[in-house]
């Protein structure tokens, strides 16, 4: 009898135990959890940025960036970054106020040194353009609040022997170019290895993979990212060097001043 009710117990506590899992591990969970992933409160890195078309003709771009979390609960980002190779975008400037506030568009300006003029990229523009030739859209270059889509856990699988959560996003906007995004959550360090991104008929668009994933300075960070359009064969490439956190930016430096200086 004593080893029956024993039984029983360990039945309950197992149940119990799945049950309280299945409840804190929803799509909402993991992807907010990705989104509060440790980063530090400042940081920066170098960044080579290859363009490739269909014909695999490459183009190259050197990059500088710097961002900084700000706001009373450092929920908000401030990011500038400037060209500095080859020489037709050598100058030119981009630099984005991201908001957390839902329903609240983000602030972004390019400066255009061979123009010598800042454009204001519009919340519209920003769902939709494409940023400097890239395969990013100018919302890829910010971040978003996980509520402004829905978020479902459709399973778990292991991708280069890492478990992932496999998590699907729909977003509740209708500007964005995409009807849902599925990403493959790494759960040891909560970075996507794979996110597919799909048009508004539901058919594959864009596909980005991050790989070099490691840690610098006790964050994890992916080192490379390749964001490929399957629709038009056109692929960028992003390779990060010498990233740093935790350094002293002066939050006042994230100014259109300074993104028409071209330096901080």
């Amino acid at each position: 009898m004593k080893i029956i009710k024993i039984q029983l117990l360990t039945v309950v506590i197992l149940f119990t135990t799945l049950n309280i899992s299945a409840q804190i591990f929803t799509g909402r969970d993991i992807m907010q959890n990705v989104k509060d992933r440790p980063d530090g409160y400042s940081r920066s890195s170098e960044m080579t940025m290859q363009l490739i078309n269909k014909r695999g003709s490459v183009r190259e771009r050197k990059v500088i960036s710097y961002s900084i979390d700000v706001g009373e609960n450092k929920k908000d980002r401030k990011t500038l970054m400037f060209f500095q190779y080859p020489g037709d975008v050598k100058g030119t400037g981009f630099l984005t106020w991201d908001y957390d506030e839902i329903g609240k568009d983000d602030d972004k300006w390019l400066y255009l040194p061979a123009m010598k003029k800042t454009r204001r990229i519009s919340g519209s523009s920003a769902k939709k353009d494409y940023f400097m030739g890239t395969d990013f859209t100018y919302d890829d270059m910010g971040s978003r609040n996980v509520d402004e889509d829905n978020h479902k856990l459709l399973r778990q699988e292991t991708v280069d022997g890492h478990k992932c959560w496999v998590v699907e996003s729909s977003s509740k906007d209708s500007r964005d170019i995409y009807s849902k995004k599925i990403s493959w959550i790494r759960q040891d360090c909560l970075i996507a290895l794979k996110v597919e991104y799909y048009d508004k008929l539901s058919k594959l668009h864009r596909e980005l993979k991050l790989s070099d994933i490691t840690q610098v300075d006790g964050i994890w960070i992916a080192k490379r990212m390749d964001m490929t359009n399957v629709q038009t064969n056109h692929k960028t490439i992003i390779l990060i060097e010498n990233p740093k956190y935790n350094i002293d930016i002066d939050e006042n430096s994230f100014t259109v001043a300074k993104l028409e200086k071209g330096n901080l």
